[in-house]
């Protein structure tokens, strides 16, 4: 079996090797945690308790493992170590929460007694992907684990040490052997996990990977949930306070070097304030620093391959071709490393690459609107609706077009950003189910109805 080698993206030299698992072994994998599932689903107080340990665990550790996935990845290190401690944050919020998110519902019907309970799955395949490689494992996890379930986790293989780590993670805050367990290898280890015993999947990456694992899925009757790809729109409408959206622009587009799926990736300017936003937009780019992403002084980092840095330059050189007006940027950098310019593009058309396809990497396409109608068109005119952002004074207006803008998430006056107390999702080809707040947690149990009867009442059976 062919290893699996790991790069430094900044560098572009080898970081380890792997032998990826085979079926036999992810079979293992999964007996295990079918043997320990019983026991973790028994005792919701010694889960919290666990759980706790994970997170001072986490807090404690959160500069290595920042680390870890910077030298795997290339996202700046403050950015990794936020990263640590957003999942340290999450574990803790349902720890805190999840009791009262998984109490018993009581209804009213015509029976004595009528109420939902809400009980863990079994054991949960996992298929996450590099970008968020802590904070993707986990933010599945913290509601998952809480709920009763067990996971067996297949990390990127970008990122398998970052994998790794998490296992790691759990061992050494005194969890259970097999509550969360580390598969290591590529496409067909995700596809043995599949196969196996799992009892549901859940998977984050690209819309052409997850249309291949809902079908997978479905094909052995497995619920699962999708969370996809992202073109988010970025709508800054003519009252906007145009400070504030282009130090938004700037967050929304160049984190994680523009690798995340909720990033901001297509803006739309009214046209009566497009001149300034650009400027300050542009300005405020321009001040970014590109480098090793293990300085503290870093802002943007390496993509994470070199076939990310690849494609994010054809799709520059695309719209180039094509008329798009570079306004800062539009080149690799020379150098070791897969490293790509800072980039804001105007005269965008509709048949440029970077108009309908989603760009995973530090580049900005600017279309001018004449009104929030046109805006709100153009938003909604791609197969994606994951996450969208708009920027205005009138909060009366904004109201108004959240509920026309075609998403799972909508920020107003700032940019997307996943957050445990709300839900995580999108629609279209951006995916299906949730996760975060107790709507995660609803997608992993079984919602069972409960109903007591009189035995002496006489009733009418209609299916």
């Amino acid at each position: 079996m062919q290893q699996i080698t790991t790069v430094n993206p900044a560098t572009g030299k080898e970081i380890s090797k792997y032998t990826p698992m085979g079926q036999d072994e992810v079979n293992r994998m999964v007996s295990k945690a079918v043997r320990a599932f019983p026991g973790w689903k028994k005792d919701y107080e010694q889960r919290r308790s666990y759980i706790y340990n994970l997170v001072e665990y986490l807090k404690k550790n959160k500069l290595r493992l920042a680390r870890t996935a910077t030298a795997e990845m290339g996202k700046v290190l403050k950015e990794s170590t936020s990263e640590v401690e957003k999942c340290a944050w999450a574990l803790e919020f349902y720890a805190d929460h999840g009791d009262s998110f998984l109490s018993d519902e009581v209804l009213n019907t015509d029976a004595r007694k009528s109420f939902l309970t809400f009980e863990p799955l079994g054991v949960i395949g996992s298929i996450m992907p590099w970008n968020f490689p802590y904070w993707q494992a986990l933010r599945f996890a913290a509601p998952c684990l809480m709920a009763g379930n067990v996971i067996v986790m297949k990390p990127s293989r970008l990122t398998i040490q970052s994998g790794i780590e998490i296992e790691k993670a759990f061992a050494e805050s005194g969890i259970p052997d097999g509550i969360f367990q580390t598969i290591i290898g590529s496409i067909e280890s995700a596809n043995y996990l599949i196969d196996s015993p799992v009892s549901a999947v859940t998977f984050t990456g690209s819309t052409d990977a997850g249309a291949k694992v809902g079908q997978r899925a479905a094909r052995n009757l497995k619920k699962c949930v999708l969370e996809l790809g992202g073109s988010d729109p970025f709508i800054v409408l003519d009252d906007a306070i145009i400070e504030n959206a282009a130090k938004g622009a700037v967050n929304g587009r160049f984190i994680n070097c523009g690798q995340s799926c909720v990033a901001s990736k297509r803006f739309f300017v009214g046209k009566n304030i497009a001149e300034n936003f650009i400027e300050q937009f542009v300005k405020n780019t321009s001040n970014l620093k590109v480098g090793d992403p293990m300085s503290e002084e870093t802002d943007i980092g390496p993509l994470s391959s070199k076939s990310g840095l690849e494609t994010i330059s054809e799709i520059v050189e695309d719209a180039k071709k094509k008329g798009a007006k570079v306004l800062l940027g539009g080149s690799k950098i020379d150098g070791d490393g897969f490293f790509y310019e800072p980039t804001i593009l105007t005269n965008i058309k509709p048949d440029m690459r970077i108009f309908r396809e989603e760009t995973f990497g530090p580049v900005a396409p600017i279309t001018i609107v004449d009104d929030e109608s046109e805006a709100v068109r153009l938003a909604n005119d791609i197969e994606f609706g994951l996450g969208a952002s708009i920027w205005t004074r009138d909060l009366t207006k904004a109201d108004k077009m959240s509920r026309r803008i075609e998403s799972g998430i909508v920020s107003v006056n700032n940019v997307v950003l996943s957050d445990p107390r709300i839900p995580f999702g999108g629609i279209k080809h951006s995916g299906f189910g949730r996760e975060l707040s107790r709507y995660g947690i609803l997608e992993f149990v079984n919602i069972k109805s409960v109903r007591f009867y009189d035995n002496l009442t006489h009733h009418h059976y209609v299916e």
